[in-house]
């Protein structure tokens, strides 16, 4: 029912088109630095040890992972999980984002609060993603009584949960590329200033994803907010 309401799509286009951009410009960024190599000849798989190391972090698996861009750490695991391109290539998109996530796990050993608070929310944002819509919109249908209100106000927190997670997850990546940027650097994985650009580039724009999609559901939730509230007024 969302996509017939102009007042959705006036706050939600804007950040949709804002996601498909970022989109682009980290699968166009990855591309044209996977094309450009370092001088160190390192793939990703042994950058991210080396930031390992730097970083004092042992105890943590070094895994290749299917898929596209799919890398992470997993915290629970202790595991890092690269995707083949990243795993094996030798090029500065490759050692950037095996950098990256390597910072993460330097984060875990060092307790960084974000990176704890988004691992206490992934159960809360699991339930708020998947089942917000439901209280929502049986509150909607129900509007006309008192329990309508109080359904749809649950569907907002329950979505709610969704945006704490994305906001906390902001500084966390952030951190990571930081960490990344200046490990890479002072180790010599990345030792000239085009590779060191390039890196800064490729993880600028992975970044800007996550910048991306905060954004748009900051903006979904504006809109719950409202249809509750123009709701409440009606009845």
């Amino acid at each position: 029912m969302f996509f017939f309401d102009p007042q959705y799509l006036i706050l939600t286009l804007p950040a949709a088109a804002f996601s498909a951009w970022a989109q682009w410009r980290v699968q166009s960024t990855f591309a044209r630095f996977q094309r450009v190599g370092t001088t160190s000849g390192m793939s990703g798989a042994q950058a991210a040890a080396s930031v390992l190391r730097a970083g004092g972090v042992e105890g943590v698996t070094i895994e290749r992972h299917q898929g596209f861009l799919s890398d992470h750490y997993d915290p629970k695991a202790k595991a890092l999980r690269l995707s083949p391109d990243v795993y094996d290539g030798r090029s500065v998109s490759s050692v950037a984002v095996a950098a990256h996530e390597a910072g993460h796990a330097i984060q875990d050993k060092v307790g960084y609060t974000p990176l704890v608070l988004r691992s206490n929310l992934v159960p809360l944002c699991n339930i708020g993603n998947h089942l917000w819509f439901l209280p929502f919109i049986a509150g909607a249908l129900l509007h006309s009584l008192p329990i309508g209100s109080m359904l749809m106000w649950g569907g907002v927190f329950l979505f709610a949960a969704v945006v704490l997670f994305q906001l906390v997850t902001l500084p966390t990546e952030f951190n990571a590329s930081n960490r990344a940027k200046a490990v890479l650097a002072g180790t010599g994985i990345v030792r000239t200033q085009e590779e060191a650009e390039g890196v800064k580039q490729v993880l600028d724009a992975a970044a800007m994803t996550y910048v991306a999609a905060a954004a748009a559901s900051v903006m979904q939730l504006i809109y719950l907010v409202l249809r509750v509230q123009q709701n409440d007024r009606r009845d």
